[in-house]
C-alpha cells in the first residue's frame, strides 16, 4: 500500500502559485524519480490525494500524463502502477546522454567562469560527504546538480533542456547503482572540474565521455533490483 512506500518527509509540498494540476504531476514525478513510489508499486488515486492534501481530479489528470511521458503504467481494470525500467531502456537512455553531455563539457570548457567553476566544486565536496556517510538519494541528488550545471555552463539554452529532460530519467534509473559507483564517480567529477578551469575542451571531452560511459556499463549489473 501506498501508506506504507512513503517514508516520512518524501512527499514535496505543493508549492504556489501555478495550476494545480501541474504541481500535482511535478510532485508525482518527484516522488517517483527519487523511487519514494517504487517501480512496480501500485498507485492508489485516494491514497495518493490524501498524501498531497488535493481532491482526486488533479491526481487523476496527473496519473493520465505521467502515463504518456513513460513514468507509469494505466492498466485496465487494475490502476496506475510505477513503470519498472530496464537494462535496455537504460542503455539507449545513457547512450544519448553521452552524446549531450560530452557536447556539454567541451562547450563548459570554453564558458565557465569562476563562479561556475566554485559551484562545481561545492557540489563535488557535498556528493563525496553522502557517499562517505551512504545518503544514497542525497548523492544521486546532487549527482544531477553537478550535471545541470555543467549544461548550464555550456552556454547554450537548447542542450541544457534537452540535458535537464535526459537527467531526470538518468537519476530514476541510476539511483540503484549510485552507491556502487560511489567515490570513483565524485574523482571523475573533480577530474572534470579540474579540466573545465584549465579551459581545455580535449580533456573535458574525453573525462566526461569515461565518465557516462562507466556508468551505462555498471547499471545493466543491478537490473531488476529496486533499491
Amino acid at each position: 500500500m501506498l501508506s506504507r512506500g512513503l517514508p516520512p518527509g518524501a512527499v514535496p509540498k505543493l508549492e504556489r502559485p501555478g495550476p494545480l494540476r501541474e504541481r500535482v504531476y511535478e510532485a508525482l514525478l518527484e516522488l517517483i524519480i527519487t523511487r519514494a513510489l517504487r517501480p512496480g508499486q501500485h498507485l492508489v488515486e485516494s491514497e495518493l490525494a490524501g498524501h498531497l492534501g488535493v481532491s482526486r481530479q488533479p491526481v487523476r489528470e496527473a496519473l493520465q500524463r505521467l502515463n504518456t511521458d513513460g513514468w507509469v503504467d494505466l492498466r485496465p481494470a487494475q490502476g496506475a502502477f510505477v513503470r519498472r525500467p530496464t537494462a535496455e531502456e537504460a542503455d539507449q537512455l545513457l547512450t544519448v546522454r553521452t552524446l549531450l553531455e560530452t557536447e556539454a563539457a567541451r562547450l563548459a570548457a570554453d564558458h565557465a567562469d569562476p563562479a561556475g567553476i566554485t559551484e562545481l566544486e561545492r557540489l563535488c565536496d557535498e556528493g563525496e560527504r553522502a557517499v562517505q556517510d551512504d545518503e544514497v538519494e542525497t548523492a544521486a541528488a546532487l549527482d544531477a546538480a553537478f550535471h545541470a550545471k555543467v549544461a548550464e555552463l555550456a552556454g547554450n539554452v537548447v542542450l541544457a533542456e534537452l540535458a535537464a529532460q535526459i537527467g531526470r530519467r538518468v537519476r530514476w534509473h541510476c539511483t540503484p547503482v549510485a552507491g556502487h559507483r560511489g567515490a570513483q564517480s565524485w574523482a571523475e567529477h573533480r577530474e572534470l572540474v579540474a579540466a573545465l578551469a584549465d579551459g581545455d575542451e580535449a580533456r573535458a571531452t574525453s573525462v566526461m565521455r569515461a565518465h557516462t560511459e562507466h556508468t551505462r556499463r555498471t547499471w545493466p549489473a543491478r537490473d531488476g533490483e529496486d533499491a
